[in-house]
């Protein structure tokens, strides 16, 4: 076995106390990194030209998975577990520049209505595709009910037709596609597999659904990023790193990080930002690098990513 690339993390980035951080986000226009607390109910932003000092919090309302830009707008569209009420946001005198908004929610995937009247599913991780669609994976609410294979994976297109794309599933993760547009890649976690699909890129149909990657053990790969090389890099949850994973499906580089829950990556240049969940295990007693979860790590890998494609309204 040839020897794989490896990147050690010792601090946290943002020592902020979350408990299930996900959904990282480049807003490359604003020069704005975001993300959310799934638990807590909490959206995050930070001008990555200030830094840390910089960060803010949004309360959401509502568990909200997943966020992506909608073009020519300063809003967002957001996979959330339902539609929270509209908060009238305070007026600024002289503000030059208009950052994008996550209220009003109007736009936004909701899951099956069976299931929302339920109240037992919720939003987990999704992308927007190269013509516009937002793509988002529903699962059990941990809440409610232990995740089963009751997941269904969405897909809301420009004209806001909603599409049931693949049930059932698990813990849908991690979406992308290649760097050739003709795979789309998705995580089930539990499963421990990562998923490849021939995509239709015109029409947004995907089939022939095969294995690209089996982790083989108990640790469950999470959502993951793609960079400019078309390889995927994948946060291992419960196993405390992120795997860079080659086009082959074959690993070639390691981040090893001082939490057990990593969650998901994102790039922002040649780096990658990483949200983390707190430790699922009492964490009172237990060393400092498991009370670092619920933080978010950053590291320079040399490679860049692709950009985020933002949703688009006919």
């Amino acid at each position: 076995m040839s020897e794989i690339q490896r990147w050690t993390v010792n601090e946290p980035y943002l020592d902020i106390p979350g408990t299930l951080l996900e959904g990282p986000f480049h807003d490359v226009a604003n020069n704005e990194f975001r993300f959310v607390d799934i638990w807590d109910h909490k959206l995050y932003r930070l001008d990555l030209a200030k830094g840390p000092d910089s960060l803010k919090v949004v309360e959401t309302d509502a568990s909200v998975g997943v966020t992506a830009n909608i073009a020519e707008s300063n809003q967002l569209i957001v996979g959330a577990k339902f539609v929270p009420k509209r908060k009238e946001k305070e007026k600024k005198k002289k503000k030059k520049k208009k950052k994008k908004e996550i209220l009003p929610m109007k736009h936004q995937l909701t899951s099956d209505p069976q299931f929302v009247t339920k109240c037992r599913m919720r939003f987990n991780d999704g992308a927007v595709d190269s013509h516009g669609r937002f793509w988002a994976g529903a699962m059990n609410d941990p809440k409610i009910k232990k995740p089963e294979a009751e997941g269904i994976l969405f897909r809301l297109d420009p004209d806001q037709s909603v599409h049931q794309m693949l049930a059932p599933v698990t813990i849908p993760n991690g979406i992308g596609w290649n760097l050739t547009n003709d795979v789309m890649y998705l995580t089930d976690s539990p499963t421990g597999k990562i998923f490849a699909f021939d995509f239709d890129a015109s029409s947004g149909t995907i089939s022939n659904r095969r294995v690209h990657f089996d982790i083989g053990n108990a640790l469950e790969p999470d959502g993951f990023a793609i960079d400019a090389e078309g390889c995927i890099w994948s946060a291992v949850y419960g196993g405390g790193k992120v795997l860079r994973i080659s086009p082959a499906g074959k690993i070639i580089g390691q981040i090893d990080l001082p939490t057990r829950n990593v969650t998901c990556p994102v790039f922002i240049g040649t780096e990658l930002f990483i949200t983390t969940a707190k430790d699922d295990r009492d964490d009172d007693h237990l060393p400092q690098s498991v009370r670092y979860g619920g933080r978010v790590f950053k590291v320079d890998v040399g490679v860049r990513g692709v950009p985020k494609y933002e949703f688009r309204f006919q």
